[in-house]
């Protein structure tokens, strides 16, 4: 299932109201679901009653009882996610090489390929919806970055999860854009103030829920800027897995019902070309990953 947060417009003739949680169709249509639960987090917390009381609201739905595309603007699947999105940095072979030859790089060992995950988190506050501009203004280093990621949201949450029990505690996955001012990355020799401005995680535009994904490694993943290609990338080639990613966060800390993995980006980010391709007002970023849709915004 596919299953989004939206608002319904004005425009309609209809009262307009949410945010609220509600699943959509291959046309965009949207149903609403707040009957079966307030909003995203609450649906995924409800596990699998939710999840069939949704199945069984979806198939018995009428024709009426659909929004259409025009009618609804979506929101970031979980707008305001109760913890910190956790991210893994320099996980794709390729992009570790490009990042490491930057120059921007200061945060780690010399090695090219980490040994280990590297995790930092943005905060809840940077998240954005699909369509919703970047504020790049906010970079007064004029700097900003675009990084294309596959998204994890955690279902049955838990604490020392092994890698081979890792897939029954996906709910679902989206898309994220890991937005980074790089030379506050840089001069802050870290990578968390750079990566959590106020609007710098877009994410969306649904949550697709684990079982109708399937092999989420045979996804493809890529960037556009203005329509010209930047990253192009199969999710298999994650130097570590899903599965790896949650057992090492859980090991020592348990992992709760909507919390958001973001898996790491593929080579073709700004700071990969020479001279550096930031991103400038007006530009566009279009992530697309098989199955999950388009996330596109614009830069302001």
């Amino acid at each position: 299932m596919r299953l989004v947060t939206f608002s319904t417009r004005k425009s309609t003739g209809k009262d307009a109201h949410g945010p609220i949680v509600g699943a959509a169709d291959g046309a965009g249509r949207v149903l609403d679901l707040s009957a079966i639960a307030p909003d995203m987090t609450g649906l995924i917390k409800g596990g699998a009653e939710a999840l069939s009381r949704v199945r069984a609201r979806v198939a018995g739905a009428a024709d009426g009882d659909w929004l259409a595309a025009d009618e609804v603007d979506l929101h970031a699947p979980i707008p305001r996610p109760a913890r910190n999105i956790l991210c893994v940095g320099k996980n794709y072979y390729a992009h570790a090489k490009e990042f490491q030859g930057s120059g921007f790089d200061k945060s780690s060992a010399s090695t090219e390929a980490p040994d280990l995950p590297i995790i930092f988190t943005k905060p809840a506050s940077s998240v954005i919806g699909p369509g919703v501009a970047i504020p790049s203004g906010l970079d007064a280093t004029h700097s900003t970055d675009y990084e294309g990621e596959l998204a994890v949201v955690i279902g049955p949450g838990g604490r020392g999860i092994a890698a081979q029990d890792a897939p029954r505690h996906v709910f679902g996955y989206t898309i994220i854009n890991d937005v980074t001012a790089r030379e506050i990355q840089r001069r802050h020799v870290q990578w968390f103030l750079g990566k959590s401005l106020d609007g710098f995680c877009p994410m969306g535009p649904a949550i697709v829920t684990a079982d109708e994904v399937g092999d989420v490694s045979a996804l493809r993943l890529t960037t556009k800027v203005n329509g010209a290609l930047r990253q192009d990338a199969l999710i298999g080639q994650l130097i570590f897995d899903i599965p790896t990613l949650i057992e090492t966060l859980s090991r020592g800390m348990t992992l709760e019902p909507g919390d958001i993995i973001s898996t790491g980006t593929p080579q073709g980010v700004g700071i990969g070309f020479k001279p550096p391709k930031y991103l400038q007002p007006g530009d566009v970023v279009r992530i697309e990953i098989d199955r999950l849709g388009v996330l596109e915004n614009p830069i302001a």
